[in-house]
């Protein structure tokens, strides 16, 4: 789903869709890594447009690849929780899932999560919420999409993003060969007509 309807977001009205504001600024953010290679080209990139971002990182994968993650700390980003094991909240019991979060806090401090694939259940909502900051978006890129085409993706984000959007990518292999052809074009794009990118406070 590239844009959220405005009847989801009805249903969840405690959830972070967008950051309110008339400046000119786009918050990104990149959901599954850390990931060896994808999540360094990320950062490389993200460092030839003073660009800040948000990672929303695996318990798993932080503990895997720690240089990584101190490397996304050492250089200005803000991380979020996303689960220890990339868990499905529709499919989970709420224990299980809220077993799964509080794992992964053991390894990413941070008071801001994102369910991964956007789904959590209410009971689930509200166990969470008076620990974290539950972050959700406006524009979701579908870089992860094998069936969506490089300049499907670029399309999707340059014709869906605004003034205070919060957009998904994804520092995983999984999505490296959209991202890698998307992100350097939306920098750029952006960049040229004034926007500064930011991470979530």
């Amino acid at each position: 789903m590239m844009k959220i309807p405005k009847i989801v977001e009805a249903y969840y009205p405690n959830l972070v869709w967008r950051i309110p504001t008339d400046k000119k600024e786009i918050y990104l953010t990149f959901d599954d890594g850390p990931t060896p290679y994808v999540t360094k080209w990320v950062l490389d990139i993200l460092n030839e447009y003073n660009a800040k971002a948000t990672f929303f990182c695996l318990g798993k994968n932080v503990r895997d690849h720690p240089v990584i993650f101190k490397r996304i700390l050492r250089e200005g980003h803000r991380i979020g929780n996303h689960t220890y094991n990339h868990n499905n909240g529709w499919n989970s019991r709420n224990y299980k899932y809220v077993k799964s979060v509080m794992k992964c806090d053991k390894y990413v401090a941070s008071n801001l999560f994102r369910p991964p694939y956007g789904r959590i259940k209410k009971t689930q909502i509200r166990r969470l919420k008076d620990r974290f900051k539950i972050i959700m978006w406006d524009v979701l890129s579908q870089d992860y999409d094998h069936h969506i085409s490089p300049d499907k993706c670029l399309d999707i984000v340059l014709n869906q993003t605004k003034n205070g959007s919060i957009v998904v990518f994804h520092d995983s292999r999984k999505a490296s060969k959209n991202l890698k052809y998307t992100l350097p074009i939306i920098l750029k794009t952006f960049a040229n007509k004034g926007y500064v990118f930011r991470s979530i406070d």
